[in-house]
């Protein structure tokens, strides 16, 4: 009795025991289940879902596998003339810029012209007071009629004395006196006649007159000052307009090919465009290349001239010069769209005739923004991509909307004509 007691007592915590294993086995069991279900979920073939690896995507385009072709936009490759231009930053400066400036002193009589005007050569500007300059000629002039007064008795004693000499009636020294004395009064009548043209041209110079054609400024002075000649400021800014210029710099490494240019045809085209490069202002040439390069910037200096006709090139005006260098003859031109760039450079995709596509590696020229010149890697003919190359590898089925388009439009009864 006892040992059944004993027994029975000692066996009662095995069920407990056995029951948390068997729980933990469950739940074992439910997590490799969920990870099967997850591993499952990731690594299923997703041939028809957006979400699909790119491999899944490209073996079912090939296959047909019910993905569709990768919609694109093709150009063909062709042929053209490539204009070779450089644009370089410009400053518009006239060929001719007066300060007008007075050579007398006195005051400011009379203003001629209106601020903004165009003048033309000769034409009265201003009229400084001539009255001083009037009556400082008037007493060089009489002065010059004393001396050559003066001249004329000398020449006519000298001419007696010469008389005198050959009768042996005079002294020798004398008469030899007479001679220099004739000389002496000669140089005073040149002195005096210098004075007297100094005077008159001080009396021109009172008269401020245009020296060039051109548009005249803000006036600097006004009407009854004082003024001096050189004065700073001068009276006012005269400037051609017509024809004007443009200076701009062109880098080293580029000069070669321009002055070769220059050197053949003379001269060269150049369009001077606003500063933002949106808007053309005018159309010149360049015929004048500077004698050498700034060691500063490692430039040299160009002067275009425009006639500047409706004058909308202003002096000052900053703009962008677009020089015409030479015209590239029959090159391979393809749309700057199509060029992609990749660790090996510039590559384009050619559709092949089965509507696949190849990467092709270019090399690159000149550009003028719509279209580049290729140099090696293309030929006329090929359809590069110029749309669509986001999801595009090489061998990729691909499909082309616009020729779909064309193929299928006869189909589409037109206007007013009964379907089949």
């Amino acid at each position: 009795m006892d040992d059944y007691t004993t027994d029975t007592r000692s066996d009662s915590p095995t069920p407990p025991r056995t029951s948390g294993r068997k729980k933990r086995l469950i739940w074992s069991g439910v997590a490799l289940a969920g990870v099967c279900v997850l591993a499952f979920a990731f690594l299923r073939p997703h041939a028809n879902s957006p979400g699909g690896t790119h491999s899944h995507r490209h073996s079912g385009s090939k296959s047909g596998g019910g993905e569709t072709a990768q919609p694109v936009a093709v150009q063909a490759v062709k042929t053209g003339t490539m204009p070779v231009v450089l644009t370089e930053l410009g400053t518009v400066v006239p060929i001719t810029n007066v300060t007008v400036q007075t050579r007398v002193e006195g005051y400011l009589m009379q203003v001629l012209f209106t601020e903004g005007q165009h003048v033309h050569k000769g034409d009265l500007l201003a009229l400084i007071d001539p009255r001083p300059y009037e009556v400082q000629l008037a007493q060089y002039e009489g002065q010059l009629e004393r001396d050559q007064a003066q001249l004329a008795q000398a020449r006519v004693d000298n001419a007696r004395y010469q008389r005198l000499i050959k009768q042996d009636s005079i002294d020798a020294k004398t008469a030899r006196d007479q001679e220099f004395l004739v000389q002496q009064y000669e140089g005073t009548v040149k002195s005096d006649q210098a004075l007297v043209d100094n005077q008159k041209l001080q009396l021109v110079y009172c008269h401020i007159t245009a020296p060039v054609d051109g548009r005249i400024g803000i006036r600097a002075v006004d009407k009854g000052n004082y003024v001096t000649a050189g004065q700073s400021g001068g009276l006012a800014v005269l400037t051609q307009m017509q024809p004007i210029s443009v200076i701009f710099t062109l880098p080293q490494n580029q000069l070669p090919q321009v002055a070769e240019q220059l050197r053949t045809k003379g001269s060269l085209k150049v369009e001077a465009w606003d500063s933002s490069n949106s808007t053309k202002i005018a159309e010149g040439t360049v015929s004048a290349l500077d004698s050498q390069i700034d060691t500063a910037t490692g430039t040299v200096r160009l002067r275009a001239i425009y006639p500047n006709d409706d004058e909308h090139l202003f002096p000052n005006q900053f703009v962008n010069a677009r020089l015409l260098v030479k015209d590239l003859e029959n090159v391979i031109l393809v749309p700057s769209t199509s060029l992609q760039t990749g660790p090996s450079g510039q590559f384009v995709y050619v559709v092949k005739t089965d509507n696949t596509v190849e990467v092709r590696p270019v090399t690159i020229g000149i550009s003028d923004g719509t279209n580049t010149v290729v140099n090696t890697g293309l030929k006329a003919g090929d359809r590069v991509v110029t749309d669509g190359v986001d999801h595009l590898r090489a061998g990729i089925k691909v499909s082309i909307p616009d020729a779909t388009a064309a193929t299928t439009a006869p189909a589409t009864p037109h206007a007013g004509t009964p379907a089949q």
